[in-house]
């Protein structure tokens, strides 16, 4: 049985859509275009949010599985430039926003009250999925957990809240089957389960770590000019082994006080450092595409977050946010703490130039008809 024909009207539900602007009135016609506006942005945010969860359940699931298949990481890296633009089309709208004058903005701002975008669930959810850790979190006001301010104000649960309980639910998150996947990174051609693997892995680290010395005495000699102080010599001095020592305590995990966290985090870390180090063999060319898509989505994450701050002090100033919050001061403290992959960023600070690498054993097994385990 065939279907009836539609039209794009119908199919994109626009009647629905353009009635659904009239915040607390039935409808938008009684309100200030400048509200209509407040509205209708945040709703279009609530779009994005929606497809960026999508697109992060997507790309987790697929590196969640035991194998993630090699030819499936094009995929991922898709999903997660997806997710970048994603973060840059809600940051853009802020301009929008900006067209709004402190008394446009005051002039309905007490609707809201005691209302809040912390409240969006679909953001909560987002920082869920990549994995936020709840030390990490930065509270809204006085509440006991950022899950009570998504409560109705009588403290029942609302449709916000039992989302973000249903996403806490729903693991692993994406850094979590992330990690899980670099764990099995063959380092050197020697995989977790190879019985001497912990003794390769170790060699790779010593080996990456000499040759870093090697390259931070040499960025010294570069650094080094007849106009120096005696003092300014001891500081470059310390900086350079200050480098070198934070280089070892990051590759052998010393930040780490579970000897057996601290065993896996090492090889993760470990496994970072190959990948970016030998990106150009067949088999080491996608997963580097993953990291850097990884640092990008991370990167216009927190664009979002500093922008929105910006915008909410050019319109309101430093004032106490609509639902009890600090206002600009939370929105910049959730720009400086939210970072969920640390330790893929820290890796640039590590990386050397191609002809200073170690040898690369078994490059062999790094080829396109290799077999694989990942």
């Amino acid at each position: 049985m065939s279907r009836p024909p539609t039209t794009y009207w119908e199919y994109i539900r626009v009647e629905e859509l353009l009635a659904l602007q009239g915040g607390l009135e039935k409808t938008d016609e009684g309100l200030s275009n400048d509200e209509v506006l407040f509205i209708t942005v945040h709703q279009i945010d609530e779009l994005w949010f929606k497809l960026i969860v999508r697109e992060l359940v997507a790309v987790r699931n697929l590196f969640a599985q035991p194998r993630v298949p090699e030819q499936s990481l094009a995929s991922a890296v898709r999903g997660l430039r997806r997710i970048r633009l994603l973060f840059t089309q809600v940051a853009q709208h802020f301009q929008l926003m900006e067209t709004m004058t402190t008394r446009d903005y005051l002039a309905f701002r007490d609707k809201l009250s005691p209302a809040s975008g912390f409240q969006s669930a679909q953001l909560r959810e987002i920082e869920i999925l990549l994995g936020l850790e709840m030390r990490l979190r930065v509270p809204l006001g006085g509440e006991a957990s950022y899950l009570d301010a998504l409560k109705y104000p009588d403290g029942r649960e609302s449709p916000a809240s039992r989302r973000v309980a249903r996403r806490l639910r729903d693991r692993p998150s994406l850094r979590e089957a992330v990690e899980e996947w670099l764990h099995r990174t063959p380092i050197q051609g020697s995989r977790p389960s190879d019985p001497d693997d912990a003794a390769t892995v170790r060699r790779f680290i010593e080996d990456y770590l000499r040759a870093h010395a090697a390259e931070t005495e040499r960025a010294r000699t570069f650094a080094e000019h007849d106009g120096l102080r005696p003092e300014e010599r001891t500081r470059l001095d310390e900086r350079y082994a200050s480098e070198r020592a934070s280089a070892r305590r990051f590759l052998l995990a010393e930040d780490v006080e579970d000897p057996a966290m601290r065993a896996r985090t090492s090889r993760v870390r470990a496994a970072l450092v190959f990948i970016e180090s030998y990106r150009e063999l067949p088999l080491l060319a996608w997963p580097r595409e993953v990291v850097d898509s990884i640092v990008a989505v991370e990167q216009a994450s927190l664009i979002f977050r500093q922008r929105h701050a910006r915008m909410v002090e050019r319109v309101i100033g430093r004032r106490t946010g609509t639902g009890g919050s600090s206002g600009v001061d939370y929105l910049d403290q959730t720009a400086l703490r939210y970072r969920v992959f640390p330790d893929v960023w820290a890796v640039r600070t590590l990386q050397l130039r191609e002809a200073a690498l170690p040898p690369l054993e078994q490059p062999e097994l790094y080829g396109l008809v290799a077999e694989q385990t990942r």
